[in-house]
């Protein structure tokens, strides 16, 4: 049976809702459940998951609405009492909070204020985005479906300002040590990032602050900044700022490959900095970038190590060792590979952040051929229908791309559909290892290696059912000092039978290793 109650006039944010959701389908006797405000959307996520009722036509996007499919009355009598008791939770915490409803209260408050965190629907982002410029404040522009003209409208307006529009999408950011939306807890320093990439850059920063170095600023672009159409103008302007920054000693850039024109222009910029630059355009060349007198880096771990020597005045190495030891992970990923059957041949790799993931298949192509992906480096690895499809062969996805997060949160706030993929795949008696990601840090969900750990678990079992051995290797991003714990969240995941390794690209050099020792 399908059961939908509406709350009129009750508005609640929508990153809550679909959390309260994910808890009310982990209840007995229910079989799927969506929270939600009556927007066309929700409306059309309910039809599509069949909790659509004749009710609905009463749903106004004002009101908010619980919908279940359910065993029976007392079922979703349950699923209404834990709703409330959410609920309660929500409003308790925030009852010693005082949130201003406009930009022009915040001002009248703090008239200081020089910088603006934007997370509204894309519809509505670049007017908001532009009323903060109109006023010199500075933006990260968390929203994304804003279009790429508006893009290009927004930061040329900030250019000709001086200003920063971090984003649109920009999810990371440390301005004067100040952690902005999903980051991890680094320690001060003197080296200085400007990033067009979200998890990329938490992978960076957290890696310097493992090796003992420190963090002066992180600047966000955006992830579209270095195309042509937008001509990087983020990304020249962050880097201007840390040149002129004093605190910066060390700058460190990371995007995917810009467009030929812009990665020129780029470059012929940190040429002239005066400081040292280090380069990681993922899976960039590396000739073009050394000709500039520049510093490139083989991977995200690479600029962490190259950025921290720069900063500490030691050489500047290639960093492609493992940090248990070469010998150490060659033996152990002997070990791995002789309990694989023959028949197990695939790799799958499941990631909530999408630069590790990109990062990942860039590094493993060269040795699998072919790595199909919902975002995919060849045209033709295009994946169909990731979402609810089967994977195909070698399979990496991205769990925070759109086709994943429509009506859902970031994967990094609710990690539960790549948990899921997990379990799936660990029952294909063809695929041999699982790779994951664990990012950590503000933002992210409170203890994401739990849900993981025991989706882990659980194939693992079902693989040791059918006389397979099923290998997970995983990664962590994050620090100590984050909420989570990077010990604590690495034990989770060794506890449930992962092989733990400390960054994305040892993850992918030790897969590497145990698939050349497959029989």
């Amino acid at each position: 049976m399908v059961k939908l109650e509406i709350r009129k006039n009750a508005y609640y944010d929508s990153v809550t809702l679909m959390l309260i959701s994910n808890e009310l389908k982990k209840l007995d006797g229910i079989q799927e459940a969506l929270v939600g405000m009556g927007t066309d959307l929700n409306c059309e996520i309910a039809h599509n998951i069949g909790l659509e009722t004749p009710e609905f036509k009463a749903v106004t996007s004002n009101d908010l609405f619980v919908a279940v499919k359910c065993e029976d009355e007392a079922t979703f009598e349950t699923a209404r009492n834990k709703l409330e008791s959410l609920l309660n939770k929500k409003s308790e915490a925030k009852e010693t909070d005082y949130y201003t409803p406009t930009l022009e209260g915040a001002i009248k408050i703090d008239p200081e204020l020089n910088l603006a965190i934007i997370s509204v629907p894309g519809k509505y982002a670049a007017e908001v985005t532009q009323s903060c410029l109109d006023r010199d404040i500075n933006v990260l522009l968390f929203s994304d479906n804003v279009t790429i003209e508006e893009e290009r409208s927004l930061k040329e307006c900030a250019d000709r300002k001086g200003l920063l529009v971090m984003g649109p999408d920009c999810g990371t950011a440390i301005i004067n040590h100040v952690p902005l939306a999903f980051a991890n807890v680094v320690k001060a320093g003197d080296i200085g990032i400007v990033a067009a990439s979200g998890t990329g850059t938490q992978e960076v920063s957290s890696l310097i602050d493992q090796l003992g170095g420190g963090i002066s600023q992180v600047i966000g672009t955006g992830g579209r900044d270095l195309k042509k159409e937008i001509g990087g103008l983020m990304m020249k302007l962050g880097l201007d700022a840390l040149v002129k920054d004093p605190q910066t000693k060390v700058i460190t850039l990371i995007s995917k490959p810009p467009a030929r024109e812009i990665a020129t222009e780029i470059l012929s910029l940190a040429a002239k900095a005066g400081k040292p630059v280090v380069i990681c355009f993922i899976g960039g060349d590396r000739t073009e970038i050394e000709a500039y007198g520049l510093v490139a880096a083989l991977s995200l771990e690479d600029a962490a190590h190259k950025a921290v020597a720069l900063s500490k005045g030691e050489t500047v190495r290639d960093y492609i060792e493992f940090s248990m030891g070469r010998v150490e992970a060659q033996e152990l990923a002997k070990e791995e590979a002789a309990k694989l059957t023959k028949g197990q041949i695939y790799v799958r790799g499941f990631y909530t952040g999408g630069t590790l993931c990109d990062e990942a298949m860039k590094l493993m192509l060269p040795k699998l051929g072919h790595i199909y992906s919902n975002i995919p480096l060849q045209p033709e690895d295009k994946l169909t229908d990731a979402r609810s499809g089967k994977s195909y062969q070698h399979t990496f996805l991205d769990f925070g791309d759109d086709e994943f997060t429509v009506g859902r949160p970031h994967p990094m706030i609710d990690p539960s559909l790549r948990a899921e993929r997990v379990i799936t795949d660990g029952k294909d008696s063809e695929c041999a290892i699982i790779m994951v990601d664990c990012v950590i840090g503000y933002g992210s969900h409170d203890n994401p290696a739990k849900e993981l750990s025991d989706s882990i678990r659980v194939a693992k079992v079902s693989a040791e059912a059918e006389g397979r051995h099923l290998l997970v290797v995983a990664s962590v991003c994050g620090t100590e000092g984050d909420p989570q714990s990077l010990s604590r969240t690495q034990r989770q995941l060794m506890d449930a039978g992962a092989v733990v390794l400390p960054s994305n690209a040892q993850a992918t050099r030790f897969v590497e290793l145990v698939l050349s020792n497959m029989r």
